[in-house]
């Protein structure tokens, strides 16, 4: 999701972190996503290239998965992130990744997830850069997702943090348009990025 870096705050919104009880109080009308307590602003509609993107990544998923126990979603998909056994209300990151792969179905529920899913997309603009690239990174680490895509569409690559080791990612594997990925909480799936990249 495309999103601007807390250039202004949620209307009424004057203290300086905040919770997901919130965040329920926002207006609908307007996006954000909460990382540790900070608001971040998302951006109403994201580009046709990055819908086209999402939209391939959903289908093979999609795919894949028909039948079997793990599921895909795409944004909008409220994913929160509890510290430990917080209230609800009182939860301080909320966040929507363009897509996410859930297999334990007792994390999901009418609003979302909630814990930490498998497997995560962004995909980046320049808008998103340093926050999926940076925050998001650090913050799936920590939580313990064990597969985060960063997908770049100007440069045609996709990066892929996993084997959280110690609570960090290992170096990342980085593929271009004309290779197949291979999903790694999944044995035999493989991604093929030339039609992910096709438009």
């Amino acid at each position: 999701m495309d999103f601007i870096i807390r250039e202004s705050r949620p209307e009424a919104a004057t203290q300086e972190s905040f919770t997901y009880g919130d965040y329920l109080s926002w207006p609908d009308e307007e996006c954000w996503e909460l990382i540790d307590g900070l608001p971040y602003r998302m951006s109403a509609a994201p580009s046709r290239l990055h819908q086209a993107i999402s939209r391939e990544l959903l289908t093979q998923f999609n795919l894949y998965l028909k039948g079997q126990t793990c599921k895909v979603y795409a944004a909008p998909f409220e994913v929160r992130l509890p510290k430990g056994k917080e209230a609800e209300e009182k939860i301080d990151t909320v966040v929507q990744p363009d897509l996410v792969v859930v297999c334990d179905p007792q994390k999901l529920d009418e609003r979302g997830c909630k814990g930490a899913p498998d497997l995560v997309v962004e995909i980046i603009s320049p808008h998103t850069a340093v926050i999926d690239m940076k925050i998001k990174r650090y913050l799936y680490e920590r939580v313990g997702i064990k597969e985060y895509w960063l997908v770049d569409p100007a440069n045609k690559i996709v990066q892929i943090y996993e084997g959280v080791d110690n609570g960090q990612y290992v170096k990342p594997r980085i593929y271009t348009d004309h290779d197949q990925v291979k999903v790694g909480i999944f044995s035999d799936l493989n991604i093929d990025l030339a039609l992910i990249f096709a438009e």
